[in-house]
């Protein structure tokens, strides 16, 4: 680890080390299987149709990529502060702002769309009731979690992910015995070209998709935050690798390939999950509550994760001087409370959304949060291209994980997430992805170059103050 870098890990230290492996393997894949996968495939079919599975698979190569290069520089320096401290050393300070603070404020307002999904899968069982009063029940409950302990936050997480993923592989085997056993009428991989064939929307509506395969994928990087706080970083992170992305790419690209072959694509719709219309079409009883308490159960995880790394990420932030002292304290517990509660803005926000304006809330939340994730993921791949370089000219020693296929392979994860970014502007349901992301992010650079900025040497006596 150079001497540079080891004096931002030291300040970021006083977490508890509580994480096994398996909480880390399960915090991973738990993260990118949730409301994108089980509401969002029926959006992303809509939008490509049969091709879907192509816009799936391109995502998971980037997903892929991602995850090799963030592992290679989690297992040299496993920290809190993650790809932002990251972005700081091997970039520059300012680059280490605008990423936490983008992905802060991405996550902040990831949390509140979830907490609003909540609301919305508890009218099923009590409609009628306000939307509001869910919100702060989950809510409560997931705050009080995260604030007891890493360890409880671990523990409640692993659960959360194993109903998921028992889920989809009761889904996944139900569906190929119906595909490839009992093969009822109007079943088979001949809907795949139904209705204009497998490309029915063209390259167009399969590369448009790709963003909402990335949207599914996202929170895969929680394990690189949390590696701060595992038992033993390095074989956490390269076994959760491993094992993470082969059960992703089987979950997604089984779990919709099946789906599509048991309902023609055009008989989706983004308003009900297509694991529902595939368990009413097979006939099994009470097949919506199943899948709806399957989808409570994912944004419940996901509220879970999105708290714990919202925290650390303002813990980080604190402890580079870009954000009050106050939020960098850590408690007896281990447990940074006061980043905690400015973590909490983003319910805050998705309560008085939910009174005020429940059927716009998700939407303006959503485009807000797409970019600052999306935005990260590209600066990942910048900061793997910067990490790499300077890790070779120093003749540090070879890493024990390595990102294969460098530099083409970083370079083409960068290319792929900047040419994503720039599609949500030609997209009428994206749009706002970056017309509000960019001012954003100037706004950020604006407030670092006026307030936070290194001064020279010269004119530290007249330092502002921060």
């Amino acid at each position: 680890m150079t001497t540079k870098f080891q004096e931002i890990s030291n300040r970021e230290q006083g977490l508890q080390k509580e994480l096994s492996g398996g909480q880390m393997a399960m915090i991973a894949i738990g993260g990118a299987i949730g409301t994108g996968l089980f509401l969002g495939s029926g959006f992303a079919i809509g939008l490509a149709g049969p091709s879907v599975l192509v816009s799936y698979a391109v995502g998971g190569i980037i997903a892929l990529l991602l995850m090799g290069c963030l592992a290679e520089m989690t297992v040299a320096h496993p920290t809190s502060g993650s790809f932002g401290a990251y972005a700081e050393h091997y970039i520059g300070p300012w680059a280490g702002f605008l990423v936490r603070y983008a992905y802060w404020a991405c996550v902040v307002l990831a949390v509140g769309t979830e907490v609003t999904a909540v609301g919305v899968y508890m009218a099923y069982w009590f409609p009628g009731s306000p939307q509001w009063l869910w919100v702060v029940l989950f809510s409560a409950a997931l705050i009080l979690v995260n604030a007891m302990s890493v360890k409880a936050f671990g523990f409640v997480e692993y659960w959360f992910s194993m109903v998921k993923i028992v889920a989809i592989v009761v889904f996944i085997l139900i569906g190929a015995y119906v595909v490839f056993g009992s093969r009822p009428a109007g079943v088979g991989l001949d809907n795949y070209n139904v209705q204009g064939g497998f490309f029915p929307k063209g390259l167009w509506g399969t590369w448009v998709a790709v963003v909402v395969a990335i949207f599914s994928y996202m929170s895969i990087e929680t394990i690189a935050v949390a590696a701060g706080e595992a038992k033993d970083p390095e074989r956490a992170v390269t076994g959760a690798f491993r094992a993470t992305m082969l059960r992703l790419v089987i979950f997604y690209l089984a779990s919709i390939a099946l789906m599509l072959a048991i309902v023609p694509w055009n008989a989706t719709n983004a308003d009900k999950s297509p694991f529902v219309k595939v368990m009413e079409i097979i006939g099994i009883p009470g097949a919506a509550a199943v899948i709806n308490f399957v989808v409570l159960i994912a944004a419940l995880s996901a509220m879970n994760s999105l708290l714990y790394i919202a925290t650390r990420m303002m813990f980080s932030l604190s402890r580079a001087g870009h954000a009050p002292q106050r939020f960098g304290r850590i408690r007896a517990n281990g447990v940074p409370l006061d980043a905690l509660a400015i973590s909490c803005v983003g319910i805050a926000i998705a309560t008085t959304l939910s009174v005020v304006a429940p059927e716009q809330s998700f939407a303006m939340m959503m485009a807000i949060s797409m970019f600052g994730g999306m935005f990260t993921w590209f600066m990942i791949f910048v900061t793997h291209w910067f990490f790499r370089r300077t890790w070779v000219r120093e003749r540090q020693p070879r890493l024990s994980f390595r990102m294969w296929g460098f530099p083409w392979l970083t370079l083409l994860g960068a290319t792929l997430m900047l040419a994503a970014l720039v599609t949500t502007y030609f997209t009428p349901m994206f749009k706002m992805t970056l017309v509000v992301g960019i001012p954003f992010l100037i706004a950020l650079l604006a407030v670092y170059l006026v307030w936070y900025r290194p001064l020279p040497a010269s004119a530290s006596l007249h330092a502002r103050p921060r």
